[in-house]
């Protein structure tokens, strides 16, 4: 029986378990999808939204780290702005790199960090995401199973026979925003609360995740919009469910409120477990991600 070390970290409640690979690469020849199914749950495991592993970047990447996601269930993804941000707090407070903007290799191509030092530690971190997408082909999307609206990157999506208004951004992953106003066809009645959103969000959220027009399912995220420089956002993800935060949904949801006319370019964005600004550049068209990174523990898992 072996066990590995592992650190808890998390940013605005979006928490993951790391594995430093930088030190260890023998941690990337485990079976990573197996082990983020049995560090995950809650009762039984660590309890995390799933597994990220921080490795060396890979040859001929201009990056000083890689960061491999899987979510809960095991399955890959390709970032997570929330993640991101830890991925910058273990390389500075673990790996001792201190070197601004670090860069960081994922799925969705290289990320660039600008990070906050306190007393030696990162406390908070500013991600540049890169630009987003909204061509259904790049989200991906398919067309045949949506009914397009005059709205830029909106479109309508049948759900249990249900029309739903959903604006289609992605982030490097894939991102469907539902605004509060379109979710009353749903529900009926006024505006609804937040508890009201949190049930909606648990309800609606697994059926778009594998609505037939997403080939490798989406995230999800009801919205509210208090002003055109505040919103709040609760987040259903592919492969994790709801979680307390999603970093790059907060990014899909300044774009989506940009492009519908309710957000201006730069907002704070609620989550449950906290607040990102986020800010949608209009000189090179990149959206920037700024928020916390918080250790919670470390401790050590049993494999094999």
């Amino acid at each position: 029986m072996r066990h590995i070390p592992f650190i808890k970290m998390h940013g605005c409640g979006n928490d993951y378990v790391y594995l430093d690979a930088v030190s260890d690469p023998s941690l990337l020849s485990l079976d990573l999808p197996a082990l983020s199914r049995a560090v995950s749950p809650r009762h039984t495991g660590v309890g995390s939204d799933g597994l990220i592993v921080v490795a060396q970047a890979e040859k001929g990447v201009d990056a000083h780290v890689r960061m491999i996601m899987f979510n809960a269930d095991g399955s890959q993804s390709a970032t997570c702005g929330n993640g991101l941000r830890c991925v910058a707090k273990l390389a500075g407070d673990v790996l001792g790199l201190r070197t601004d903007p670090l860069r960081i290799q994922t799925g969705a191509g290289v990320a660039v960090v600008d990070r906050t030092f306190e007393n030696g530690l990162v406390t908070h971190a500013t991600v540049d995401m890169g630009t987003p997408m909204i061509e259904l082909e790049r989200i991906p999307a398919l067309a045949s199973k949506l009914r397009p609206t005059a709205t830029p990157a909106t479109v309508v999506l049948s759900v249990n026979g249900v029309d739903v208004e959903a604006t289609l951004v992605s982030m490097g992953n894939p991102h469907a925003v539902v605004f509060v106003p379109q979710t009353r066809l749903i529900e009926g009645g006024a505006v609804m609360s937040d508890e009201e959103c949190a049930a909606l969000n648990a309800r609606v959220g697994p059926m778009i995740e594998r609505h037939e027009a997403f080939p490798q399912r989406t995230n999800m995220h009801i919205v509210r919009v208090h002003t055109k420089t505040h919103a709040r956002l609760w987040s259903w993800e592919r492969g994790s469910g709801p979680t307390l935060a999603c970093g790059s949904g907060a990014c899909a949801v300044l774009v989506a409120g940009v492009l519908t006319g309710r957000l201006e370019r730069e907002a704070e964005i609620d989550l449950p477990g906290g607040r990102l600004t986020i800010r949608w550049d209009e000189r090179d068209g990149r959206v920037r991600m700024h928020g916390p990174c918080v250790e919670v523990y470390r401790g050590v898992w049993p494999v094999g």
